[in-house]
């Protein structure tokens, strides 16, 4: 089974918090049981996680071995130009060594649901919108690669995992993926 789950910004891709007070989970949202995610959202990101009862499956999602593509829209402070998108694109020397190259593009602002709680908008500072298609799955990467660049990460939402893409599902809703 393959579960396309859209996490909502502020919950723990994990069933329990052993957090005092403790923090919104995947149990809150009606999953099946005995499914796991195949891979990490960070807590403050959104968008695409798959969970799934098959550990062969799981390896093949995560593995970098594997190389499966992972597309984010990355709401950027600061106006890219194309000396830092050519960095993002050649790869990045982070602290935990260089990244892979990634696939980056401006992105017109996309048509997406309210966060909640908003993002900080600073009235003298413009924002942007990057599709970034990565390789790999280091902690935090997209937002250490676009840090390193000169433009913090505001808002971050993954739309694809492979083929597997969010289709309109809102915050908190899921889909069962047919097997291919």
């Amino acid at each position: 089974m393959l579960i396309a789950f859209n996490k909502p910004y502020g919950v723990l891709c994990q069933f329990t918090d052993r957090s005092l007070p403790p923090r919104p989970t995947l149990a809150g949202f009606g999953l099946p049981a005995g499914i796991y995610p195949a891979g990490r959202l960070d807590f403050d990101s959104e968008g695409l996680l798959l969970l799934t009862d098959d550990g062969g499956l799981a390896h093949r999602l995560t593995d970098p071995r594997h190389k499966q593509p992972k597309t984010y829209w990355v709401q950027v402070e600061g106006e890219p130009g194309e000396a830092q998108l050519q960095a993002l694109r050649g790869g990045v020397v982070l602290n935990d060594g260089p990244t892979l190259p990634a696939a980056v593009e401006r992105l017109p602002t996309p048509a997406l649901w309210p966060r909640d709680p908003p993002i900080r908008m600073r009235k003298t500072i413009p924002d942007a919108w990057l599709a970034l298609t990565l390789r790999e799955g280091r902690n935090r990467q997209v937002r250490r690669m676009t840090a390193a660049v000169g433009l913090p990460t505001l808002r971050l939402v993954r739309v694809a995992i492979g083929a597997v893409a969010l289709e309109g599902l809102a915050p908190g809703q899921w889909r069962h993926v047919p097997e291919s």
